[in-house]
């Protein structure tokens, strides 16, 4: 029989899954000691996680403390140009390259994730899911490991855009376009597609931004 305890997996992944459903948001201070516990491992990987974790600007230096780092405006609004950029190349190839089998999978996460649009969180895990598998249809390594990290940075956002009024409707429509470009091997069209609906969630965060 398999073992799935925690201990088996590593202290990286751990914390920063914990980082992306939010168990810990933008500004909780993380201790060694009680990260140790929660997951199980001695305290030196989860050093070593955190070191690595600061290095790539996910935690932040809060006196002596680690907390989870945050992202301003311009921060923000650099990211969303590298994620449009990048999210509509991996449809381009994705319309090039992914198998049947792989658009099917696409099709099945649009008209399941319909179920989801009251629950906010949930849509969130399945809208994650939805861009996961593009990238991995664009059957490009490099641009996967690229995407990995713009999705981390994602993470260090508070709310989700998808928690806006009608927006969770709004984004599955536009699934529904990103899927039939893809089917139909129209590059042209997923491209856009995907940085139309990047841009969009942008501005739905902008305007949930503006509000607070």
């Amino acid at each position: 029989m398999s073992d799935s305890r925690p201990q088996n997996r590593d202290a990286y992944s751990l914390i920063l899954e914990a980082i992306d459903v939010g168990v810990y948001r933008p500004g909780d201070r993380l201790v060694e000691s009680e990260l140790a516990e929660r997951f199980g491992v001695s305290r030196t990987p989860i050093r070593e996680a955190l070191q690595r974790l600061e290095t790539q600007s996910l935690l932040a230096r809060d006196g002596r403390s680690l907390i989870v780092a945050s992202l301003d405006h311009n921060q923000m609004a650099e990211l969303y140009v590298v994620r449009a950029e990048l999210e509509g190349l991996a449809a381009r190839l994705a319309a090039r390259h992914a198998t049947a089998e792989e658009v099917r999978v696409l099709r099945d996460m649009v008209a399941d994730d319909a179920a989801l649009v009251k629950d906010p969180p949930a849509l969130a895990r399945a809208n994650r899911r939805f861009h996961k598998q593009i990238h991995l249809a664009s059957h490009n390594r490099y641009l996967v490991q690229q995407l990995d990290l713009v999705h981390r940075s994602m993470a260090l956002m508070a709310t989700t855009s998808l928690a806006a009024e009608g927006r969770g409707e709004d984004a599955l429509a536009e699934h529904d376009r990103i899927v039939n470009a893809i089917e139909s091997r129209n590059e042209a069209e997923a491209y856009s597609a995907l940085r139309d609906h990047i841009s969009k969630a942008f501005v739905t965060r902008l305007k949930q931004d503006a509000r607070n």
